[in-house]
């Protein structure tokens, strides 16, 4: 019989959904929802029932039965540190994606949702690759201040997701690979992947290249004087890092399209502000090669920036000395939901056990 799937992808104002049928989508629905009337609800946890019917419209609209489902996976969200895999929402990790702590994110409803509609018909429900993912090396995570460890938050999905693939291409297991993935997207995660484990990376809203709406690494003690200069908030300045840095900071768009027109219309500025992307984007790269000692197998472009050939072409010009570089443009986060929940399914793998996992603290 084959496996049917209900793949679930929030995000802050809109619902992928998706039915698969083994490694066949049969439907793909994206739901754009009212930003004042998500903003309603006093938590996003809260808004699981409003974007559950939503679902369930779509699902009767398509004609497909919720009860022919073998599984039910959501995008995961922020939990306590846990290593990649697919786990089962038990309910200790229920528990855990409905409290939003350290903060919020739409991702957790995944979860919650794919649980609500597993449970009552006796299926599973699960996650894979949330963005909480961490199999950092202990020496990564020194930064220099002691009260600060860089934490692991990284486009896990799509990283791993790309790793698989390119595993496939290169007639490699994929877990014996060390690849150099750069995720190149609103944010840029770009991570040396040490056979099947995420050894290092930049935490894209922290640290790492500038991206089209991300300040990337910034001169500390300048941001700090910045901080107490009485001229902006806590808020304000965490905006202008995530959200408001980068290309829009310079350019005032996030879209790199918008910027190569300026580009061909003569604009020096928005020309050095694109190679230096760019440019921050190569150092990155290079400075992961020695997290292998320079012994890396491949290079790995991927995420919806990785479409600009040009861009590409400057990254690859600067790193193509380290390994080969091999393109992965885009991303198909509901296809890598559903193969993460078929490899357990088909006994590929063993379902991960959410309490059993958690990181603990040295």
């Amino acid at each position: 019989m084959p496996f049917q799937v209900l793949v679930i992808n929030p995000g802050s104002t809109s619902t992928k959904i998706a039915w698969f049928v083994d490694d066949n989508k049969l439907w793909q629905e994206t739901v754009s929802h009212d930003p004042k009337e998500i903003g309603a609800f006093p938590s996003v946890a809260a808004q699981y029932e409003y974007r559950l019917k939503t679902i369930e419209k779509i699902v009767s609209k398509k004609g497909s039965d919720l009860d022919a489902l073998s599984a039910v996976v959501g995008r995961g969200g922020i939990l306590e540190p846990i290593p990649g895999g697919t786990y089962i929402v038990d309910d200790l990790m229920l528990e855990h994606l409905r409290r939003g702590k350290p903060w919020e994110h739409a991702g957790n409803l995944g979860g919650i949702i794919a649980r609500t509609i597993a449970e009552p018909r006796g299926i599973p429900a699960f996650i894979v690759d949330p963005i909480a993912v961490d199999e950092l090396d202990d020496i990564s995570r020194v930064t220099g201040l002691p009260e600060l460890p860089k934490t692991s938050l990284a486009h896990t999905l799509n990283v791993k997701a790309t790793v698989r693939i390119a595993a496939r291409d290169l007639g490699k297991a994929w877990d014996e690979l060390d690849v150099i993935v750069a995720h190149l997207g609103g944010g840029i995660t770009v991570c040396a992947h040490r056979k099947g484990r995420m050894a290092d990376l930049n935490n894209a809203n922290e640290f790492g290249p500038f991206s089209p709406e991300r300040a990337g690494g910034v001169p500390a003690g300048d941001l700090v004087r910045l901080c107490f200069s009485g001229e902006h908030t806590l808020q304000g300045v965490r905006r202008r890092l995530v959200g408001k840095g980068g290309l829009v900071g310079y350019l005032g768009t996030n879209d790199v399209r918008e910027v190569k027109k300026r580009i061909e219309g003569g604009d020096e500025f928005a020309d050095l502000v694109y190679r230096a992307m760019a440019f921050q984007i190569a150092k990155e790269i290079a400075s992961y090669a020695a997290t292998f000692s320079g012994k890396v197998d491949a290079i790995l472009l991927t995420g919806g920036v990785a479409h600009d050939s040009d861009l590409v072409q400057m990254v690859q010009e600067r790193v193509q000395w380290i390994a080969p570089v091999l393109l992965y443009p885009g991303e198909d986060e509901m296809r890598a939901l559903n193969e993460g929940a078929l490899r357990v399914l088909r006994k590929e793998e063993e379902p991960r056990i959410y309490g059993e996992s958690i990181r603990q603290e040295a």
